[in-house]
């Protein structure tokens, strides 16, 4: 290929600004390049909640979008992880504390699968019995808050804290603690793909059924 060719394949590519969903009030993510419109599908971007709020106490909270919408100039995205930076969560941990976490997968009220881990971390160290009821706590809290809620609502509760603010408040009882936080927060299946997944699992237990009874004529024809 020519210089000329390439040079004109590069001009040809356009800028897109990609812009953070609507519950984030479409800030910009930042600008990607590209000579299709389909290319820009699926690309992520990643940015800390300290720059999406002007807020610097916050560059601890690394948030990722996903494209999911290309218009004219502007590439639109969903919200698909939240996860605390490695060196915030090591800053969190004392010696001689306790260090409970959990990880939990449930689908929202509105059909999306999850994956949220939750981290409790006490004044001092807590026995067995204690780190076993804290953990079941915020298990059970986290299920019924996702199935309870919708996608977005789940969202909002984990960037503004409600949920850690919500363990705490139920979970200190058991034994003091000092901070939780939801270090990680997934979107791990959309609506549809949980329903096709579901269909897919219904036919292979309806194909098994099927071969058993199968078997067991074909046994009572032997005999």
């Amino acid at each position: 290929m020519s210089e000329r060719s390439v040079s004109r394949r590069k001009q040809q590519k356009r800028w897109y600004k990609v812009l953070a969903p609507e519950q984030f009030d479409r800030a910009e993510l930042g600008q990607t390049p590209a000579d299709e419109p389909e290319k820009v599908y699926d690309r992520t971007i990643e940015t800390t909640l300290g720059e999406l709020t002007n807020d610097a106490s916050k560059n601890n909270t690394k948030l990722t979008f996903k494209v999911n919408d290309v218009g004219s100039d502007a590439a639109y995205t969903e919200f698909v992880k939240h996860e605390l930076t490695r060196d915030y969560l090591r800053s969190l941990v004392r010696r001689g504390a306790s260090k409970i976490d959990a990880n939990i997968t449930a689908i929202t009220k509105d059909g999306y699968r999850v994956e949220i881990q939750p981290l409790a971390l006490t004044t001092k160290r807590a026995d067995h019995s204690q780190e076993h009821a804290i953990r079941k706590q915020m298990i059970t809290m986290v299920e019924e808050t996702i199935e309870d809620h919708t996608y977005e609502q789940i969202v909002d509760s984990i960037v503004d804290g409600r949920i850690s603010s919500a363990i705490y408040a139920e979970a200190k009882t058991i034994y003091p603690l000092r901070r939780v936080e939801i270090q990680k927060f997934t979107l791990e299946a959309h609506p549809d793909e949980v329903e096709a997944e579901e269909e897919a699992s219904v036919s292979v237990d309806e194909d098994d059924v099927a071969e058993e009874v199968a078997a067991d004529e074909d046994e009572e024809t032997e005999e």
